[in-house]
């Protein structure tokens, strides 16, 4: 079992920064990848960022590219997304989420997510 928590989140302005934190803990021998999800009241959940435990390898959709950038400490077990030129559409719960497979669509392991806020 793997048990993710997150922190980080909170409210900010439009053009503001925020870094979320997510630490595994518990069989993080079994993680290929680790990634970021959000979900906005009234939208689906959308993948925002995801990296590759072993090589490194990030993936961004078109709307957080040049924006958003995930690192990892494989030492700490720990992902990290910094999230800079804050929108108000950026506006969601923010969840980690970890897995040996379909680290892009469905992954194992999720956290319980941490808001954040954008005003205009």
């Amino acid at each position: 079992q793997v048990q993710l928590v997150e922190s980080g989140g909170g409210s900010v302005q439009a053009g503001g920064s925020l870094r979320l934190s997510c630490a595994a803990s518990g069989s993080t021998y079994n993680i290929t990848c680790m990634g970021w999800f959000r979900q906005a009241a009234g939208k689906e959940r959308e993948g925002v960022a995801r990296i590759y435990r072993i090589d490194g390898r990030a993936y961004y959709p078109g709307s957080v590219k040049g924006r958003f950038t995930i690192s990892q400490d494989n030492a700490k077990n720990t992902v990290y997304l910094q999230m800079n030129s804050l929108k108000p559409e950026d506006t969601a719960m923010y969840y980690c989420a970890a897995g040996p497979v379909r680290c892009d669509r469905d992954p194992t392991y999720w956290g319980q997510g941490t808001q954040v806020t954008v005003s205009s």
